[in-house]
C-alpha cells in the first residue's frame, strides 16, 4: 500500500468504552469517521458513529467485553469506503511501564510484555491487549502501533519520580508515571502552533479536566511534574475514581469494614470522586445543574475545584512561576464555572480570566492585562495516536496534520 492512498484508524481504549476515529492521508488529512462504544460489560452497550459532519447515529449492541467490542466495530468499520486503505491501527495503551518511551509496533513479544504489566492497570491493560489481539486475528498482516499514555512523562526529575516507600520496589517498576500523555503532547504541539514555539517553551500548566481528570507542570516543553502517579486513580478527585488518599484509609478500612484489597480497589476506582461524594452523579454536568438545591452536589463541584486550584498553586512552585495554563478536558473545554472558580484567588500567580470570554468558551479567556495566559485547548488523542503512527511507519501526510 502506498502512503499517499493509505489512511490510519485511531483506537482510544477505555476500562468500558473505546473511541475511535478514521483519518485519511491527503494533501488535507480529514477525520473521515469517528465514534464511540459505551457501557461495554453492560446490557445496554451503546454504538455510536458519524462520518465527515453528519449527525452521528447511536444504536443498542450486544458489547460484553472489548473482545466483542472490537468486532462489533470492525464489521462496522468494514462497510465503510475508507476501511479498505487502513495502512495501520494505532491503540492508545495507558501504561508502557519503565520500558517503552515510544510508540512501538505491536508484536508477540510486546503483547506478552504488556501482559506481564497488567497488574500496573487492570483497569486498562487487560481489554487494550484484548482489543490488539481481536484485530491481529482478524487482519494478520495490519501493522498496529502501541502508543503509549505514559510516555509524554519520560523524562521526568527523578525527584518527581520516586516514591518515599522502600527501594526495592522501585527495581519492581514502582514509581511516579503519570497518565493522560497522549492528550498533553496534543495539547503541547497545539500550544506552539496557536501561541508559538516560545510560550510551548515556557512555563505551562496543562489542566486536563475530564472524567480522568489530572495536570501536568512543563517546562522547556517536558513534563517535570503530573499528579496522576503508579496509576490513574492518584491526583485530584475524579468522575469515579477518588484521587489522592491518606495510605493508612486502607488498613483502617481493613479493620473497621473488613474491607478486601479488591473491595478497596473497586471503591477508590469505581464508587469514589464526585460520585461518592455527591451520591448522585459522576458527571459534572448533572452536578452543577443539581448544586443550588443539594448540599451533596455542592460540596462534589467545590471540593473538584478546589483541588484542581491546589495543585496549580503546587506545580506553580515547582516551576518558579507561570506563563500558560491550558484547560483541557470535557470539564476543561465546557464548563465556565468550574474554570472560574478554579482560578479564583489565583491572581498572586498572574491569572486573570476575562468573564465575557470564559463564558463563551474561548481559545483565550484571560483577561488582556493577566501576565499569565489562560488558554482553552480542545484535545484530540485520536488525532496524537494518528500522528505518532504515520511517523513510525512513515506515512509522512499526516505529519503536518
Amino acid at each position: 500500500m502506498k502512503a499517499a492512498q493509505a489512511s490510519v484508524l485511531a483506537i482510544n481504549g477505555g476500562s468500558s468504552s473505546i473511541k475511535f476515529a478514521l483519518y485519511a492521508l491527503a494533501e488535507s488529512p480529514a477525520r473521515l469517521l469517528s465514534g464511540r462504544i459505551e457501557r461495554i460489560g453492560l446490557p445496554d452497550a451503546v454504538f455510536t458513529v458519524g462520518e465527515g459532519d453528519n449527525k452521528p447515529e447511536a444504536r443498542p449492541i450486544e458489547a460484553w467485553d472489548h473482545g466483542a467490542a472490537g468486532t462489533v466495530l470492525m464489521n462496522r468499520l468494514e462497510r465503510h469506503s475508507g476501511f479498505a486503505s487502513v495502512g495501520a491501527v494505532g491503540h492508545r495503551v495507558v501504561h508502557g511501564g519503565q520500558n517503552y518511551r515510544e510508540p512501538e509496533r505491536v508484536t508477540a513479544e510486546l503483547l506478552q510484555e504488556l501482559r506481564r504489566l497488567s497488574p500496573y492497570d487492570p483497569e486498562h491493560l487487560p481489554s487494550e491487549i484484548q482489543l490488539m489481539e481481536v484485530f491481529r486475528q482478524r487482519y494478520p498482516d495490519l501493522p498496529q502501533v502501541a502508543c503509549f499514555d505514559t510516555a509524554f512523562h519520560r523524562d521526568m526529575p527523578r525527584v518527581a519520580r520516586i516514591l518515599a516507600i522502600p527501594r526495592r520496589f522501585e527495581a519492581k517498576g514502582v514509581q511516579r508515571y503519570g497518565f493522560h500523555g497522549l492528550s498533553y503532547g496534543y495539547l503541547m504541539e497545539e500550544l506552539a502552533r496557536v501561541a508559538g514555539t516560545e510560550a510551548a517553551q515556557a512555563r505551562v500548566i496543562l489542566a486536563h479536566l475530564g472524567n480522568g481528570a489530572s495536570l501536568t507542570a512543563v517546562r522547556g516543553g517536558r513534563s517535570i511534574d503530573t499528579s496522576m502517579g503508579f496509576t490513574p486513580t492518584a491526583g485530584l478527585p475524579m468522575s469515579t475514581r477518588s484521587g489522592d488518599l491518606d495510605p493508612g484509609l486502607v488498613w483502617y478500612l481493613a479493620r473497621s469494614e473488613r474491607m478486601t484489597a479488591e473491595q478497596f480497589h473497586q471503591m477508590v476506582n469505581q464508587e469514589s470522586g464526585l460520585l461518592g461524594v455527591s451520591e448522585i452523579s459522576p458527571d459534572m454536568r448533572d452536578l452543577l445543574a443539581r448544586e443550588g438545591d443539594d448540599v451533596r452536589a455542592a460540596e462534589a463541584v467545590a471540593l473538584f475545584c478546589y483541588q484542581a486550584k491546589k495543585w496549580i498553586g503546587s506545580f506553580a512552585a515547582a516551576l518558579g512561576g507561570l506563563d500558560t495554563l491550558v484547560f483541557a478536558g470535557g470539564i476543561g473545554e465546557n464548563a465556565p464555572v468550574v474554570r472560574q472558580r478554579v482560578c479564583d484567588g489565583l491572581a498572586f500567580l498572574g491569572i486573570r480570566l476575562d468573564e465575557t470570554r470564559n463564558r463563551a468558551n474561548a481559545p483565550v479567556i484571560s483577561a488582556d492585562a493577566s501576565p499569565a495566559a489562560v488558554r482553552v485547548i480542545r484535545t484530540d488523542e485520536e488525532a496524537m495516536i494518528a500522528r505518532a503512527v504515520s511517523r513510525l511507519l512513515g506515512f509522512s501526510a499526516m505529519k503536518e496534520m
